[in-house]
């Protein structure tokens, strides 16, 4: 059994939600006003009796007591899931799981053509980063998504696994965190890999209502067993490694640097989310909260380089940069306008992609960042994905619409990609945009791959089964020129069942060199978004020849993926 050390099992707090139980304290007292140490020891013990199971843990302990809490887990006979998700009579915050299923969600908000997005969301949103990462020291690509507990249930299950290169396998995966309350991907988990290889796992939290919490498996490069480092207020993580210690190519930086959200009063449209960064040198201590951008709400899609300076000193730099839209008072369904900011010395300074300085937080509309006022021309952004050349150059993809509803009424919505070209010396640079294709839904969300001249763009480019649902057939786009001319080489998907929708690309570990592991080169779920489905869960190679499904069931500790057809 995987073990973990919790902290969301306080007194009186309902933590976990599987299989259709739940999980809470049984001292009835209520939260106390102060948790001891967030970082948490090792359960004690695990007490099993028919249908309940008592897993005693070193956490949520009232402020100075020492004493571990009792959490129990009753499975709920009124609603048995189809498939159970554990066996009967163990639990625990983080065990192994009997297969890879992603959750189904519908954000209610319906339309003449359906729902706002809907569908299997597993690997959303475009805010999480990464949500896989490959590790070139034990040749695994670790990734984590939302799953939930059967194929007819929409509990939320935060899930980690890994697949492994040489033998093309995955494991039974983990379920790490769950909340019986909880039916929104919005709180998927991005996922890092520390230089010494353990996995930090950020499950996003939302706004005040739900913490973040910090996950660290305690061995390295092993999914076994993990610790709750922290809660904090985060919402829509983007962990990226620390900045580079050295002129050495694969001097990746130890600690963190995390981009993220947090929500603010807004107006009678909703929330104004604000967008932040910290940082941390051991994922355990971390800095105070900087306000990056704070004018009506924003969402951001972000990344990470390291390499030398384009000034030709032979220093290394490692750029954090940022792409985000505008909600004007505070209306997401209006999100647009396209902005970037970029840092190059860990946050002590932001400036734009030509160095002019940013004077943060930003706080009105029209500043320097901006590069598309698309408010004036009627239209709307959703960010997808950033890249860089091999220069350190930013790459954005987007897709760009015309209405926040599905439907025509938003066409054409274009998979549009802007690129800092042409710089010489890190100066005279310009902003090229080019269209790529056309899109029949405002969240059909795919990925950018560089290699040299030769980019890539997978994502449900192509119309799907659920024509005008969130997603649609999986395409594959290159372009040989450095993203100058784009055609589409294949189509990855087709004939599918449901839509796939929110195809992610790995990052690679700390110090491995460039790209993500063939195959596993993209991953991404599928589901129905006209009505509950189950959702299952998908990968490709690099040429988008090859796609395999991940077993929805397991009855052994190892399975090969299926593969499910060949372009």
């Amino acid at each position: 059994m995987t073990a973990i050390h919790n902290p969301s099992c306080l007194p009186g707090e309902a933590a976990v939600g599987l299989n259709g139980g739940l999980m809470s304290s049984a001292q009835p007292s209520g939260r106390p006003a102060s948790v001891s140490s967030p970082v948490l020891s090792s359960a004690r013990s695990l007490v099993s009796r028919a249908g309940v199971a008592t897993l005693l843990l070193a956490c949520g302990q009232a402020a100075g007591s020492g004493a571990p809490v009792a959490a129990t887990f009753a499975y709920n006979s009124k609603k048995p899931a189809e498939t159970p998700l554990f066996p009967e009579g163990t639990i625990a915050q983080s065990v192994r799981a009997d297969g890879y299923r992603g959750i189904w969600f519908t954000l209610g908000f319906k339309f003449e053509y359906g729902d706002k997005y809907s569908g299997g969301l597993g690997t959303y949103t475009a805010n999480h980063q990464p949500m896989a990462v490959y590790a070139p020291a034990v040749n695994k690509t670790f990734f984590t998504w939302g799953g939930t507990t059967a194929r007819n249930r929409r509990q939320l299950v935060i899930m980690v696994s890994s697949y492994d290169h040489a033998r093309g396998t995955v494991p039974r995966p983990v379920a790490l965190y769950a909340d019986v309350s909880v039916d929104d991907p919005h709180d998927d988990a991005s996922l890092q890999i520390d230089r010494a290889g353990h996995i930090w796992v950020f499950k996003s939290g939302r706004g005040k209502h739900r913490p973040g919490i910090i996950f660290r498996s305690t061995h390295p490069y092993d999914i076994g067993e993990f610790e709750c480092v922290a809660r904090q207020e985060f919402t829509y993580p983007e962990i990226w490694h620390g900045p580079a210690a050295s002129a050495s190519a694969s001097a990746d930086g130890d600690g963190f640097f995390l981009l993220f959200t947090k929500y603010f009063k807004g107006t009678k449209n909703g929330a104004a989310r604000n967008l932040f960064w910290k940082t941390s040198a051991d994922g355990r201590t971390w800095s105070e909260d900087h306000a990056l951008a704070a004018f009506g709400g924003h969402y951001q899609t972000s990344g990470r380089w390291s390499g030398l300076a384009a000034d030709g000193s032979g220093r290394r730099i490692t750029k954090y940069a940022t792409f985000f839209n505008y909600h004007p008072e505070s209306h997401v369904d209006r999100r647009t306008n396209l902005y970037y900011a970029q840092t190059i010395d860990a946050g002590k300074t932001w400036t734009t992609a030509d160095g002019i300085p940013l004077a943060l937080p930003l706080t009105a509309p029209d500043n320097p960042a901006l590069l598309l006022d698309l408010k004036s021309q009627g239209k709307f952004m959703y960010t997808c994905d950033l890249n860089f050349d091999a220069a350190g150059n930013p790459i954005l993809l987007c897709i760009v619409s015309r209405a926040g509803e599905p439907g025509p009424k938003g066409d054409p919505r274009e998979w549009t990609l802007l690129h800092w070209a042409g710089a010489k010396d890190g100066k005279g640079g310009k902003w090229e945009t080019r269209v790529i294709t056309q899109s029949d839904h405002n969240y059909d969300m795919g990925s950018i791959y560089v290699e040299g001249d030769e980019w890539r763009i997978i994502g449900p480019t192509e119309t799907g089964p659920q024509r005008y649902g969130t997603g649609g057939e999986v395409g594959l786009w290159v372009s040989k020129d450095a993203g100058r001319t784009w055609a589409r080489e294949r189509r990855v998907t087709d004939g599918s069942e449901f839509n796939h929708s929110y195809v992610r690309r790995p990052e690679r570990a700390a110090g491995g060199g460039e790209g993500p592991g063939d195959p596993f080169f993209a991953f991404w779920a599928d589901g129905n978004p006209s009505k509950l489905s189950e959702s299952r869960l998908y990968f490709t190679n690099s040429d988008g020849s090859k796609v395999w499904r991940l077993p929805y069931e397991m009855t052994g500790d190892e399975a090969a993926p299926e593969e499910i057809g060949k372009n």
